[in-house]
């Protein structure tokens, strides 16, 4: 195909090379497989540096459209690009992966969060921990519900989500002592006035007196609020926690073969909420938001999306927030917004019982049903007897026709959390979690393999396979 470039437009000149093959991808005039110009040919053809070229490029490649071959140049990826990348996000972050893989890996390695030598109190039997994550996009979702209703409290959802994204992995490397967080609020504040910080701050510390009520040694550390509209047009809500441990205690997460995978629901309304949980998580929201949500909040509310997506990927749902969610007793927003579940108290109580034969915990966060891969060596996992999704992940699916094999890489579909035990140890997950009232249930086993690779068989009954 021929690139052309407008020097007098006010679309900047990457932006101008990203829309053309783009488009052309999806009218079908760039077939899958095709061969893309070489940089040097566009960048001479338009009179424009290479580095603006290869800047188009990797945006592309970043959206799943594109794909770099060894001494071949740029061909046009297969069928089935990610949604999720095309909207400037990854599912199982490879390119973070690459770039730490090679990094120390700490005093355990394979654990499920880096562990270092007790840096600061210098035991030698004792490891630090220091684990840092947020509640993602889905603070733009509380932003658009505030914006439509003026009513803050909607953020102490976020509030939680945020540390539940940084607690839940703690808890899979066995973290069972007292756990200090601080909080950083990054918001526009001509858009999130103080009210919305108070809602944050409040939110937090409510949320940290719960979890110490069911015994879970949580506490404040104080944080940051920093204005930086340059940056973001809404808010962004991000924690840090760290902690100390025994080395003894560490589940290192080394798998075998002949294990139960023991799934834990992320729906319903366990003892420890106040109301019904949809199961979203704080995993997949970018695409959550804009495949469920309608073009009025990109008319109204600008700030709250990239301009670099493609148009036909920005709120290009069917719902309002205030639009009832298909076979839900929940709206669109209470099921987007339904606050992370915490598996603390469960995952507390079931060490307590079972310890070393806990053989691995795993939080389906960052690749959801796909991150088992990254733990153990030589395991197939093999997923054949999962929740039904509950109706969130459905209407998702639907309102954007999504391939369910993605659907299983972007979002927990109906469990968060899972226990790797014998086969003779499941009941007494079960029932650990029941007490609870969380459902759990065998939802698959492990078997020995030459790599690391999964076999999820669908709620529909479709097989999908997966490689490290």
């Amino acid at each position: 195909m021929d690139i052309n470039v407008d020097h007098d437009a006010s679309i900047p000149v990457f932006q101008q090379i990203i829309d053309q093959i783009h488009f052309a991808i999806n009218t079908g005039e760039l077939a899958s497989g095709e061969k893309l110009p070489s940089i040097r040919a566009v960048a001479n053809d338009n009179g424009i540096a290479a580095n603006t070229v290869a800047k188009a490029f990797r945006q592309l490649e970043f959206r799943g459209l594109i794909e770099a071959r060894p001494r071949s140049g740029f061909r046009v990826r297969g069928s089935g690009s990610s949604r999720y990348q095309a909207r400037g996000v990854s599912a199982d972050k490879t390119e973070v992966h690459e770039a730490v893989d090679t990094l120390d890996q700490g005093a355990v390695p394979g654990a499920f969060c880096k562990v270092t030598e007790d840096f600061l109190g210098g035991d030698p039997d004792a490891c630090n921990i220091i684990h840092s994550d947020g509640s993602g996009t889905k603070s733009i979702i509380a932003y658009l519900h505030y914006r439509e209703t003026g009513d803050p409290s909607v953020f102490h959802g976020i509030a939680q989500d945020s540390i539940v994204m940084n607690l839940d992995d703690l808890l899979c490397v066995g973290v069972g002592g007292r756990i200090l967080f601080s909080n950083t609020i990054n918001r526009n504040a001509l858009n999130c006035p103080g009210e919305v910080v108070n809602a944050l701050i409040h939110g937090s510390e409510a949320f940290l007196s719960t979890m110490r009520d069911h015994g879970v040694d949580v506490f404040s550390g104080g944080g940051e609020t920093a204005d930086v509209g340059d940056l973001t047009g809404t808010v962004v809500v991000d924690s840090c926690a760290v902690t100390v441990m025994k080395k003894a205690g560490v589940i290192a997460n080394r798998l075998s073969a002949d294990l139960a995978i023991v799934g834990l629901a992320s729906d319903g309304q366990c003892h420890y909420e106040t109301n019904t949980n949809s199961g979203i998580g704080s995993n997949g929201l970018t695409s959550a938001r804009h495949d469920m949500l309608s073009s009025y909040y990109a008319e109204r509310y600008p700030e709250s999306f990239d301009p670099n997506i493609a148009t036909d990927l920005v709120y290009c749902g069917p719902y309002r927030l205030e639009d009832p969610c298909p076979e839900s007793a929940q709206s669109v927003g209470q099921a987007l917004l339904s606050p992370t579940r915490t598996y603390a108290p469960v995952i507390a109580s079931i060490i307590r019982e079972l310890g070393a034969e806990v053989r691995g915990l795993i939080h389906c966060s960052g690749g959801a049903q796909t991150k088992c891969l990254k733990f153990g060596q030589g395991i197939h996992f093999i997923k054949n007897h999962l929740f039904t999704p509950p109706p969130v992940f459905r209407a998702i699916q639907g309102a954007s026709r999504t391939p369910w094999a993605e659907m299983y890489k972007v979002f927990n579909m109906g469990h968060r959390m899972e226990v790797y035990v014998p086969v003779s140890r499941v009941q007494a997950v079960i029932d650990a979690a029941a007490s609870f009232g969380i459902m759990a249930a065998q939802i698959g086993h492990t078997e020995a393999a030459e790599s690391n690779r999964l076999t999820l068989t669908g709620w529909d009954g479709s097989v999908h396979q997966y490689a490290a």
